[in-house]
């Protein structure tokens, strides 16, 4: 299936860019999105008449993931959690919990926008978080999970 994207995508292609995708990913995912629209000559005729306000589109939503970013620049969250003894945690710390941190200090920040490629933590200790908030915007934060205290007679 072709399809002209209307925004740039991490490992796809440029605004403008005729791709070639699987059917399902751009029917269930780029076209509903709003990501992207079939290649067809009418399309592509109506897409070359929006370019420029595309463009400026973009550009507008990069630059405010540029802000997010400078204000996220050297953050460092805290996350208690129950752990064993030995360091490991009951359960683990994954991309909403991260998610729930950062946005707890102020800064706006979505599940989707967390890159966990090993998988959520599972040990205590401090942690490099990769957030991916806009296709070329990437800022790394840390992320220190600490034993939660017991209570007494809990």
């Amino acid at each position: 299936m072709e399809v002209i994207l209307l925004e740039k995508i991490h490992k796809l292609g440029e605004l403008g860019q005729q791709v070639r995708v699987k059917p399902g990913y751009g029917r269930n995912y780029l076209i509903p999105n709003g990501k992207a629209i079939p290649a067809t000559d009418a399309n592509i005729a109506r897409f070359e008449s929006r370019r420029v306000e595309l463009e400026k589109a973009q550009q507008d939503v990069q630059s405010r993931a540029s802000a997010r970013a400078a204000a996220m620049a050297n953050l460092t969250v805290t996350i208690a959690r129950r752990a064993a003894s030995e360091g490991k945690l009951y359960g683990s710390v994954g991309t909403v919990d991260i998610a729930e941190a950062v946005t707890a200090t102020g800064n706006e920040l979505h599940k989707h926008e967390v890159r966990l490629p090993e998988g959520p933590f599972r040990v205590l200790g401090e942690h490099k978080v990769d957030l991916q908030l806009h296709a070329d915007v990437v800022v790394t934060i840390t992320v220190n999970i600490v034993a939660e205290e017991e209570t007494p007679g809990a």
